[in-house]
């Protein structure tokens, strides 16, 4: 065999995986951005969530991952993932508790946990009012074992 036939060779089997390979190592090169969803969650206004009564839970947002809460002088906005494992607890409005199915932990209508596995309470949502409407921003979490429960933009008074 020739040299001439062996480069030939050599630049056809070269291109074959260079045909083969590099869309893969295209998208493997490719930097792969996600778009981020928007973290902050609408949830109406002031005056609907004024006329809850203490201990009245808003759970219209919980497929967003939100339960609004109402106390005596507050409002806050809960997640609904358990501190547990990450699983999504039930409000028990005759209870007047949340009540997480996988391991059986148990929090407060103010997200306090007070039985089962759970490490702490649930978290806080950073809620506040702009141009008269009430908006929750998922970006920002409050752990009450950290004190961050005493921080203004982890609830609404009322």
């Amino acid at each position: 065999m020739s040299r001439a036939a062996l480069g030939v060779g050599w630049v056809a089997f070269g291109s074959g995986l260079g045909i083969s390979l590099g869309p893969a190592l295209g998208r493997f090169l490719t930097p792969n951005a996600l778009e981020e969803p928007d973290t902050q969650v609408r949830i109406g206004n002031m005056r609907r969530l004024r006329d809850l009564k203490s201990g009245d839970v808003v759970e219209d947002f919980k497929p967003l991952g939100i339960w609004i809460i109402r106390d005596p002088h507050s409002i806050a906005a809960l997640s609904t993932t358990c501190t547990h494992l990450g699983c999504i607890p039930n409000w028990l409005p005759r209870e007047g508790r949340f009540k997480c199915p996988c391991h059986g932990s148990g929090f407060d209508q103010t997200g306090i946990n007070f039985e089962g596995p759970a490490p702490r309470p649930l978290e806080r949502f950073r809620i506040y009012v702009e141009g008269g409407v009430v908006i929750v921003d998922k970006g920002t979490r409050y752990r009450h074992e950290l004190g961050e429960w005493d921080n203004p933009e982890s609830y609404l008074e009322v």
